[in-house]
């Protein structure tokens, strides 16, 4: 029997040759969602007393795929897309947030970070199949989206490959595609992983190993040092500190071979059309990011349907952990409209 095609493989086919996707596509969504099986999910609390269950999912093509949501189970769904590197264990400093907000965040380990198999030469299409065989196994037809970084091309690929699935999306400082006079303008380690990357998987690798072992041992506030002063401002919060180790250390776990996958799909180009996101989207975006350059920003914006942009006037990229609790009061509204 061959193998299922993704859903957004699918539909990228049938664009390329023109031809009607219902009853095929239908098809292999079908097959694509019998052969996933959900493995039981384990129930805990983090020291701060918030509780999650973890869960793992055994994809159609045999990767392994594993998330956890934190909350009261009473409480509605949101999809959480964390940024690169990250882990499942990426959540906010302010452990009352999510509960005063009476919410669950659901955040999946994407190929190759924390506990998920890696897909090597992966794009981004691919994981918002993943994503939505995530939703599928717990029974979530529709749920609101929120991105931060490299997140948020996912989560737009997520609402251009899977449009039913997403009720509305916001953007906390997306990554984009740059030009070659915003890689002029990014912090040091950045720039030294696009120059790397243009030299091949290989070379980027490398570099990212080293980045790898500089941010397991030293921490982001030392990679970081040349980033704008807001962003070591916020860099430098011991609360922000400990649940980013954590989150590294986990992302991590299996090397740099993921976050080099995930960081030459986010390159570009991207593996989905812009112009499909017909979900409303709020971008959110420093002036002053040095690691997506505002500019960098705009163009992606430029080419969404229904787009908003919100500026955070003089702050950096992690202005995004500030303004997350505005951020998502924005995203419910519009979700619940």
């Amino acid at each position: 029997m061959p193998s299922a095609e993704s859903p957004a493989a699918c539909a990228s086919r049938s664009r390329a040759s023109r031809s009607v996707p219902a009853v095929g596509c239908l098809r292999e969504v079908l097959s694509y969602a019998a052969r996933t099986v959900t493995a039981p999910a384990r129930h805990g609390r983090d020291r701060d007393e918030r509780p999650y269950e973890d869960g793992r999912l055994i994809l159609r093509d045999s990767r392994r795929l594993a998330w956890r949501r934190w909350g009261h189970p009473t409480h509605p769904t949101v999809l959480r897309i964390q940024g690169t590197p990250g882990s499942r264990l990426h959540r906010h400093p302010d452990p009352t947030l999510w509960a005063s907000a009476r919410l669950r965040m659901l955040v999946v380990d994407r190929p190759g970070f924390g506990q998920s198999s890696r897909l090597p030469g992966r794009g981004i299409a691919p994981v918002a199949d993943d994503l939505a065989a995530v939703l599928d196994s717990l029974e979530l037809e529709r749920v609101p989206v929120i991105s931060f970084s490299g997140g948020g091309p996912h989560a737009l690929a997520l609402a251009a490959t899977h449009p039913d699935r997403v009720s509305a999306v916001t953007v906390l400082a997306g990554a984009a595609p740059l030009n070659s006079a915003e890689r002029l303008r990014l912090v040091g380690s950045n720039r030294a992983s696009l120059e790397a990357a243009d030299r091949g998987w290989s070379a980027l690798h490398e570099q990212l190993m080293e980045t790898r072992q500089r941010l397991l041992t030293e921490g982001a506030r030392e990679v970081l040092g040349d980033a704008p002063p807001s962003d070591l401002e916020i860099l430098s919060d011991p609360a922000w500190q400990r649940l980013n180790r954590a989150n590294l250390k986990e992302a991590l776990r299996q090397g740099a071979e993921g976050w080099t996958d995930e960081s030459l799909a986010l390159i570009g180009p991207w593996d989905f059309r812009l112009e499909e996101v017909k979900a409303s989207v709020t971008w959110w975006h420093g002036e002053d990011d040095a690691n997506v350059p505002f500019s960098a920003a705009q163009r992606v914006i430029a080419r969404l349907a229904k787009a908003h942009l919100n500026v955070w006037r003089g702050q950096g990229h992690y202005a995004a952990v500030r303004h997350e609790p505005d951020a998502l009061d924005e995203l419910l509204e519009r979700a619940n409209s």
